[in-house]
């Protein structure tokens, strides 16, 4: 845990009493402070009652007495309008932060060395973060990996200078951070979203681009044109920054070029790491986040060596492309966390010969948009509840079966693609689809993909058990 020290003696206020807030009201009072916590939901304030968090109702405080406002990152801070509480800090001239806010501000305090790099993007943060902390760990440092992934913030060790600390960073969790300043900061790619809570594409790319204005080193991939005019906009500030990009050669800065990570200088080109047989990163989008990964670590002082083992040990995020297992020719690949069209098309464009299980709780606009991909897909296998639209979707384009459940869908896929003649055939669960349909959450699809995969007559495990 980080004791939150900064605020020792005071009295801070505290709404959301999830993981994360109950971790971070626990971190305050570690620290010194005196907390009153709440939350709209009576279950999530007995919970924190048993966890010695004094609770009150916050419309009914005193606010004049409290020093600090932490609110939980999943709670309305502007748009579509701020959140009660918000209203009632602001009344009172309390400042309002977050999590984030408060780890940094205890890095700062206890070890301003600490290494530290944030991540943040539309797409490809949670795969950055966890990279980087592998290839930092596998190197046989602390590597100390939390935020929006895993592990809530306060949850780490303490800063320490032989600590390196990797955070994934939501642009809500952004907001709420005024004073961040990591060792690294990286911006991989700007495309709206959000927008219910940030209200236009300009306040969200506004609020993304804090966390890179306040890193001694910003890191940023212009492959869109936010993030282009944001790296121009803070070069011409003074800034160091770093461009990174998945498809365009570079002048300075790192680019991929096919499965080769290569560095630029003054228009001389060298290659610095390699994709080339790493299966859990394959694909363009898998070249950003490595590109970014690697840059950050060289950063912190890990030589070439260090890192290319790094890339090359990297099991891969759970439920994202992650490679389950291979029969054969045949590989199996869960990428249940792709639970609309748009996270669906990264897979769909990094294999040739897809067995595609696609399906579940359908969302707004369907597959249409993943069209030109069809040619990818030997056949697709429709289950849950979007199996009819999705069918009418395909059409001729796509021979499909409706397999209706997870299990039939993988028994008849796997039974087909070990027939195809191609070099590789995929077995993919990429649903484009939420899973409430029949499942819990993607974490539950995912698994029930895996213990089918794993139960089949001479698969050949990879990555082992998560």
């Amino acid at each position: 845990m980080v004791p939150a020290r900064s605020l020792s003696g005071r009295h801070v206020a505290l709404f959301g009493l999830g993981d994360s807030g109950i971790a971070t009201a626990r971190a305050l009072i570690e620290g010194g402070a005196k907390v009153l916590a709440w939350d709209d939901n009576p279950e999530s304030v007995a919970n924190a009652e048993t966890h010695g968090i004094a609770t009150g109702d916050l419309r009914q405080a005193d606010w004049s007495g409290f020093s600090s406002f932490v609110l939980s990152p999943g709670v309305p801070l502007t748009h579509p309008k701020p959140h009660w509480t918000v209203e009632l800090a602001r009344s009172a001239g309390v400042e309002v932060i977050g999590d984030v806010e408060l780890f940094s501000r205890e890095r700062r305090a206890g070890a301003p060395d600490a290494p530290f790099i944030a991540i943040t993007g539309t797409n490809g943060k949670s795969t950055t973060t966890a990279l980087t902390a592998h290839i930092i760990k596998a190197s046989g440092r602390d590597a100390q990996m939390g935020g929006n992934i895993g592990r809530a913030v306060m949850t780490l060790d303490p800063p320490e200078t032989t600590r390196n600390y990797i955070v994934e960073c939501s642009s809500y969790q952004i907001d709420l951070a005024p004073s961040i300043n990591p060792t690294a900061g990286i911006l991989l790619n700007l495309t709206p979203d959000h927008l219910d809570r940030h209200g236009t594409m300009q306040h969200y790319a506004s609020i993304k681009e804090r966390l890179v204005a306040g890193s001694e080193t910003a890191i940023i991939g212009v492959d869109d044109i936010y993030c282009a005019q944001i790296a121009d906009r803070l070069e011409k500030a003074g800034k160091d920054v770093i461009r990174i990009s998945k498809r365009l050669p570079l002048t300075d800065g790192y680019f991929a070029d096919g499965t080769d990570l290569m560095e630029a200088r003054h228009g001389r080109y060298s290659r610095i790491a390699f994709l080339e047989g790493i299966g859990s990163l394959r694909g363009q989008h898998n070249a950003q986040n490595a590109l970014a990964a690697v840059t950050a670590c060289l950063r912190i002082g890990l030589d070439l060596g260090e890192i290319q083992s790094g890339l090359e040990s990297f099991p891969g995020l759970a439920h994202r492309m992650e490679q389950v297992g291979r029969r054969d020719h045949v590989l199996f690949i869960n990428d249940s966390k792709a639970t609309n069209a748009d996270a669906a098309a990264p897979a769909l464009s990094s294999f040739n010969r897809i067995y595609w299980i696609a399906g579940g709780l359908p969302k707004e606009g369907g597959i249409e948009p993943l069209r030109p991909f069809f040619p990818r897909i030997a056949k697709a296998y429709l289950i849950g509840e979007a199996a009819p639209v999705f069918s009418a979707t395909l059409g001729e384009a796509v021979p499909y079966e409706i397999s209706g459940t997870l299990e039939a869908a993988i028994e008849h896929a796997a039974s087909d693609a070990a027939q195809d003649d191609a070099d590789e055939a995929v077995v993919l669960l990429s649903p484009a689809c939420a899973s409430f349909d029949q499942f819990k959450n993607f974490e539950v699809r995912g698994e029930a993909f895996r213990q089918a995969v794993r139960a089949i007559d001479r698969m050949k495990l990879i990555g082992g058990e998560r």
